[in-house]
């Protein structure tokens, strides 16, 4: 294979990789001791570019949602990618670093029979990834991934993000895994709803009276909007957003110049709110406190979030709620007219947006005891009880010695991940970093671990001016990070966090990430 020259070994750096190109590749050129890999230049994620990441623990991480690779052969370390790097073969010759143009070959190895039947209940984000988990491990037995919806699995963050902003169409958002991804690995996708989970009798059974035994499951039903128990509250837009057909709704009732009223000021909430505007919608927020996210983000930051959207023409009301929705018939159909509020005042709307969270999906679950939210309480290998693991919103977890549930996208697949791992006979545990972003008119905030309460927070950077990164902080040790356009040290910080880290020796690191 012909060999191409990209680049002097001196030029590249040990905290980071280094994007060439020959011909038409890219490829990311990173050091691993005293030899050089090379990898796809792009996270097979969503594209991120990985020059842009850092290198932290012998781990790769994604600027953009933090996926992590290891730089030893690029397999998958962290989600929300689901596929390791693609490698080339490497030659340094007098100090030169030269690539060959055709990737390694990873062959599949050989497995031995396997008569078990593992089944994941739920094919959303943790659903998809313990599936791909079980098979890139090596589990060769039945895989049984059952779903009510009929279309697999796909990226639901884009609903409030870009597809009611019009960037994306629901048609374009991308598949978790598309329909030959199932069909190679023999990972049978069952379409139905489950009545029961027989944890005694390890036996799953479909409303249509399908049965499944399983000798290892796996619950990832995650959480269902709640939605208002008011009057008026089944119109048609009346709606919460969790799926396309919501988003398809969510669309159909608005127009340059209509009213939409949001309820509860969640981050779903307010991303939504952004979409709308940006769409020339008039937005409304009842809002249940005075400053958004100062209990996740500190005061500063929330307050900063609330001027951009008040900026940008959104209206926030607090100390409100609503009473009661009312309608009128149009077409032959009723149709949501009014918001009558808490103080009598009645809003003319077009649509009303409820965000108030969601509730854990675990109502067939029988032989298990559930915790007062209707979550299932799991150990930090994601153990529910014998043979049944559980992952994502649905799980409170230990998490710095306190139980939690934390209704993230990664943290979802993170858990996902271990699970699987653990139903093949691993000992793994959760020892990861929490981490979610928010995208509120074209400005994205990351946030990285999960603090309740803290007794300081340092600011690199203005929050106002949405370029900052803060240390959120207690008794000296970093909680959590909040940031804005600073990717590379919020990459690093994904990796160092899993072990404690002192405000000091953070801020010394952040200082020497030249972003």
């Amino acid at each position: 294979m012909p060999l191409h020259r990209v680049a002097s070994l001196t030029d590249i750096k040990r905290d980071r990789g280094l994007q060439v190109e020959f011909g038409e590749t890219k490829a990311l050129l990173v050091l691993h001791g005293d030899e050089v890999r090379a990898f796809q230049a792009f996270c097979p994620h969503a594209g991120a570019p990985l020059a842009d990441g850092a290198i932290c623990n012998g781990h790769l991480i994604c600027p953009w949602h933090k996926a992590e690779f290891s730089i030893d052969d690029g397999h998958l370390c962290e989600p929300p990618a689901l596929d390791a790097l693609i490698r080339y073969p490497v030659q340094v010759i007098d100090g030169h670093v030269h690539v060959e143009d055709q990737p390694i070959t990873v062959h599949a190895p050989v497995l031995a029979e396997d008569s078990r039947c593992f089944v994941v209940i739920g094919a959303g984000a943790a659903g998809t990834a313990a599936a791909c988990a079980l098979r890139e491990k090596g589990f060769n037995g039945r895989l049984l991934l059952i779903d009510r919806d009929a279309a697999p699995g796909y990226d639901r963050t884009a609903l409030s993000k870009f597809v009611l902003s019009a960037e994306m169409e629901t048609d374009e958002i991308p598949a978790l895994r598309d329909d030959g991804f199932y069909l190679n690995n023999r990972i049978e996708r069952v379409h139905g709803e489950v009545m029961k989970l027989d944890v005694v009798n390890k036996r799953v059974t479909l409303a249509d009276g399908r049965r499944y035994d399983y000798d290892a499951a796996l619950v990832t039903t995650g959480g269902e909007p709640r939605g208002l128990p008011l009057e008026g509250a089944d119109l048609p837009q009346v709606v919460t957003l969790r799926s396309r057909d919501d988003a398809r709704r969510i669309l159909a009732a608005v127009h340059p110049g209509s009213h939409a009223l949001i309820v509860g000021d969640s981050f779903i909430g307010l991303e939504a709110a952004s979409a709308l505007r940006t769409q020339g919608v008039d937005v409304t927020v009842l809002a249940h406190h005075e400053v958004p996210f100062a209990s996740q983000l500190g005061e500063r930051v929330g307050k900063a979030l609330r001027a951009l959207h008040e900026q940008n023409g959104v209206l926030f009301r607090t100390h409100v709620d609503v009473s009661r929705f009312e309608g009128d018939e149009q077409d032959g159909q009723q149709v949501l007219r009014t918001a009558v509020l808490s103080n009598g005042e009645r809003v003319e709307v077009d649509l009303a947006l409820v965000g108030v969270g969601v509730s854990p999906v675990t109502h067939f679950i029988d032989g298990l005891q559930l915790e007062d939210d209707g979550s299932l309480a799991v150990d930090d290998g994601m153990r529910a009880g014998k043979d049944l693991w559980a992952a994502g919103d649905i799980a409170t977890f230990p998490l710095s010695q306190q139980p939690r549930r934390i209704e993230h996208w990664r943290l979802a697949q993170q858990q996902a991940r271990i699970a699987a791992g653990n139903m093949l006979g691993d000992d793994l545990h959760y020892a990861d970093v929490p981490y979610f972003w928010t995208y509120h008119f074209e400005k994205r905030l990351d946030y990285l671990g999960h603090a309740e309460d803290w007794d300081d927070i340092v600011y690199l950077g203005e929050p106002e001016r949405f370029d900052f990164l803060a240390l959120i902080c207690k008794q000296g040790v970093v909680a959590a990070v909040v940031s804005c356009e600073r990717e590379r040290p919020m990459a690093m910080l994904a990796e160092r966090m899993k072990q404690p880290l002192f405000k000091d020796e953070a801020l010394m690191l952040i200082s020497q990430i030249d972003d």
